[in-house]
């Protein structure tokens, strides 16, 4: 009974103990990552699993015998373990958060350091910015102020023209160049030497006029200024070449006296450093004297047999300018970019007048109050009279600033617009060309023009008694018509072959290609490339041979952007407001000198050997250094239409521009260079080396 009570009492007591441990040990499982499905079992742990208590009644296994007997773990001790375990699971919850917050609040420290480093930094950034920006505004009043002296040049130079008193007009007065143009056509009989020495101040007033096109700016443009510069242009290269052609006749009429004995036909070259005239006379008429060959030179013409038994004069007048092609369009601003710089210009004046207006009545106002206080107080007077002539002096002296600073304002406007629209591409493609016909925007002219004239032998001078007497055609000097228009009095198909011509190439031109020879069509006033064939070039000799179909003006062409895009460029300092410009391109190296506002070709380089050039050491203004270049073969300088022929990353014209403004301050202090990314960013970004 005894042994039954304890354990019914043991049994009733076991199932509350069992419950609490089993709670213990499930959440102590818990935490050491047993759970449910941990390896010591699977699903919930069955009741063998639980710890047995003594007097459980044979519940759980029995414990096996050994020789030590292991201490039992007491209730208490269990609890105490578990409570233990609970206080180091919260105290370790607890280190961890305070932990988690130390970190979190070092992080935020950091970020507010670097926040506030990154705030100083942009302040002192924006300070510099500042300090930079009023440096670069003082800067960049060079540009209004460079295009003050070339306004006050430009004026000298009409004084500097007067005070020469040389005899030649002014070619910006149209009084004086109508003057000079009506004297010199009643001017007659005038040798070839005398027409050629003449010559040279009408090249120097047609340069003139050119320079006057192409130096000022648009806005100081009229357009009835444009048209009489033009007008004087077209006039004076017309009459030159009449001049030539009538001094040719008077040579002609004399070619009887300048026969050569050998051939007994005339041969007779003259030269000159812009002109050279070669001429053949035709008087024995012998249909076996077919070549011609001017002496000491290779120039010449193989005539077919028509020609030779007739009688014919052969004219090659190799002009080293080109007077023939159409001039070239002025670069005009828009009407309404004109308009509103008009407008910006009157509004400032009226500013400019309003202040000075408002102060001159303000010191009026104060000489009268001045006056007032004379009648009263005559020491009082004198101090206030002073007082008032320092005020007006200072008034003047700010008037005289306001002014000024508007003035360059002003210029600034007209500087900008003028480089803006010295890199604006044109939006339209010049006008459609019919086959063979040359296309003036992408080939240029080289080497002046050959004027080819078969020209009809006028009536020779004959001594009598002692007298010169020649008949004189009142039609004056005529071409003959070869071939002629009707062809019906000649029995053979092949009567009137090509005429073959060999030409010199001008000694100071550069072809980087063979030249393409072609011919100017009178009618339809362009080159052309038909008419033309059997062309061979000799490079080492500088010779050009080709048969001709009919004569006529004949010049040598090469594509305008051969050296375009560049390869590679580089901008160098030498000295103060002195830079080194170097442009390499397929062909050839470049170096150009800039100082001021001069340029100077410094080196050429053609497949690595030094070609040596009249340019070289020259010192020229912008605008005559660029033709002279261009005139020389050596064209690296873009025009409007230039990216309708060759593939480039075109830019905005504004972005460039500004590049450009600050290269140029900087150039004497640093180095520029191409940088390959500029082809790989957007055309609102420009990317170069420094």
């Amino acid at each position: 009974m005894r042994q039954a009570g304890r354990r019914a009492t043991t049994d009733s007591a076991s199932p509350v103990l069992n419950n609490v441990i089993k709670s213990r040990s499930y959440f102590t499982a818990k935490r050491v990552g047993l759970g449910n499905n941990s390896y010591l079992g699977v699903g919930r742990p069955s009741s063998q699993q639980w710890l047995s208590l003594p007097g459980s009644g044979g519940q759980g296994p029995k414990a096996k015998k050994s020789g030590s007997k292991k201490k039992k773990v007491t209730k208490a001790e269990r609890l105490k373990l578990l409570q233990e375990e609970e206080e180091r699971r919260l105290k370790e919850e607890e280190e961890a958060r305070l932990k988690y917050e130390k970190e979190e609040m070092e992080r935020l420290e950091i970020q507010r350091i670097e926040k506030e480093k990154w705030h100083q930094l942009e302040a002192k950034d924006l300070e510099r910015r500042n300090e930079e920006l009023e440096e670069l505004y003082l800067l960049e009043r060079c540009f209004p102020e460079a295009e003050k002296l070339k306004q006050e040049t430009r004026l000298l130079s009409q004084w500097k023209h007067y005070i020469q008193c040389d005899g030649s007009p002014d070619p910006s007065v149209a009084q004086e160049m109508n003057t000079f143009i009506s004297l010199w056509k009643e001017k007659t009989n005038e040798t070839f030497e005398e027409v050629i020495e003449k010559s040279k101040v009408v090249l120097n007033l047609i340069e003139k006029l050119k320079f006057i096109l192409l130096e000022t700016p648009p806005c100081d443009l009229q357009d009835k200024n444009i048209i009489q510069y033009q007008e004087s242009i077209l006039q004076l290269q017309e009459l030159l070449h009449l001049k030539f052609s009538v001094a040719t006749e008077i040579l002609l009429r004399q070619a009887s006296t300048l026969a050569d004995l050998d051939s007994g036909n005339m041969e007779k070259v003259i030269k000159d450093e812009n002109v050279t005239l070669y001429v053949w006379a035709n008087l024995k008429k012998n249909p076996r004297h077919r070549s011609v060959r001017f002496s000491e030179t290779q120039i010449g013409f193989e005539i077919p047999r028509i020609l030779a038994t007739s009688d014919i004069a052969v004219r090659l007048l190799h002009t080293h300018y080109d007077h023939v092609s159409a001039l070239h369009p002025v670069s005009t601003p828009s009407k309404e970019h004109t308009s509103a710089v008009t407008e910006l210009v009157k509004d400032d004046v009226k500013n400019v007048e309003k202040a000075i207006s408002k102060e001159v009545e303000e010191e009026s106002k104060q000489q009268e109050r001045g006056s007032h206080l004379i009648q009263e107080e005559k020491i009082k007077v004198e101090e206030e009279q002073g007082d008032i002539e320092v005020k007006m002096s200072s008034a003047e002296e700010e008037s005289e600033a306001i002014k000024y600073e508007r003035e360059m304002k002003v210029l600034s406007e007209i500087v900008s617009a003028a480089q803006l629209l010295l890199v604006e591409n044109s939006s339209e493609k010049p006008d459609f060309f019919e086959d063979n016909v040359v296309d003036l925007c992408q080939f240029t002219t080289l080497g002046g023009v050959y004027h080819l004239d078969i020209l009809e032998l006028p009536p020779q001078c004959k001594p009598v008694m002692g007298w010169m007497i020649v008949e004189i055609l009142k039609e004056g000097l005529q071409k003959y018509t070869y071939p002629p228009e009707t062809t019906e009095d000649f029995e053979t198909e092949n009567a009137f072959p090509p005429i073959e011509v060999t030409l010199e190439v001008h000694e100071n031109v550069i072809f980087f290609e063979d030249p393409v020879v072609v011919r100017w069509d009178a009618e339809g006033k362009h080159w052309r490339t038909d008419g033309i064939s059997n062309v061979s070039y000799k490079p080492k000799e500088r010779l050009v041979t080709f048969s001709l179909d009919t004569f006529g003006p004949v010049t040598l062409i090469q594509d305008a952007h051969i050296n375009m895009p560049y390869q590679s460029w580089e901008l160098r300092p030498l000295d103060v407001n002195k830079v080194l410009l170097t442009v390499t391109t397929v062909f050839t190296e470049i170096q150009i000198q800039i100082k001021e506002n001069l340029c100077m070709l410094s080196s050429i380089k053609l497949k690595d050997k030094k070609h040596i050039s009249i340019l070289e050491g020259t010192w020229m203004t912008p605008i005559p250094f660029i033709i002279a270049l261009k005139e020389a073969g050596l064209n690296i300088f873009p025009t409007r239409h230039s990216h309708f022929y060759v593939v480039i990353n075109n830019k905005v014209p504004l972005v460039e521009v500004k590049a450009y403004r600050q290269m140029a301050l900087l150039s004497s202090a640093f180095a520029f260079g191409w940088s390959k990314w500029n082809l790989l960013c957007n055309s609102t970004k420009v990317v170069f080396k420094w």
